[in-house]
């Protein structure tokens, strides 16, 4: 059965690949003086950023459900805290890069200064990506189990390291 927090895991990849391959894109624009990946990497930010706000809106709504103090509510947490830090870092780089393209003052050391911002909002975003994965792969969220479905369920255990029954 589908449900709304089927549409985080949906859409978050989207944001990742477009943020790092416009990045790529910048540099080699950047180190070859190709205006082509420039112009690339400029239209993938824009796409990633608001794919990373997409992202955001439909992870908070995936964790509402969420309530229960523990390992899993702490590690929500912490992946919403680093969402929301690469939220922002995204949202400000591409505000930056729209200004300096509007203005035609993209060049030169405004250009790397960009570059960089563009850079550490990639490392944030991979940041929260690392934490997202901790929150599937080690504390099972968002995971359902089809015990009916020939699965044995003595060797299943929960987060807590019990088993489940």
């Amino acid at each position: 059965m589908f449900d709304t927090t089927h549409i985080h895991p949906m859409i978050v990849h989207f944001p990742i690949a477009l943020i790092i391959i416009g990045f790529l894109a910048e540099l080699i624009g950047a180190i070859w003086k190709k205006e082509f990946f420039g112009k690339a990497g400029f239209y993938l930010l824009i796409l990633g950023t608001l794919g990373v706000v997409a992202a955001y809106i439909s992870g908070n709504l995936a964790g509402d459900g969420i309530t229960e103090a523990g390992p899993l509510k702490q590690a929500l947490e912490t992946h919403e805290s680093a969402a929301l830090l690469s939220l922002w870092l995204m949202v400000g780089v591409a505000v930056i890069r729209i200004a300096l393209t509007l203005t035609k003052q993209y060049a030169g050391a405004l250009r790397w200064v960009a570059i960089i911002l563009f850079f550490i909002g990639v490392l944030s975003i991979a940041r929260t990506g690392f934490y997202g994965g901790e929150l599937v792969f080690k504390h099972a969220a968002g995971v359902q189990f089809n015990i009916g479905a020939g699965i044995d369920s003595d060797i299943l255990k929960d987060a807590s390291g019990s088993e489940s029954k």
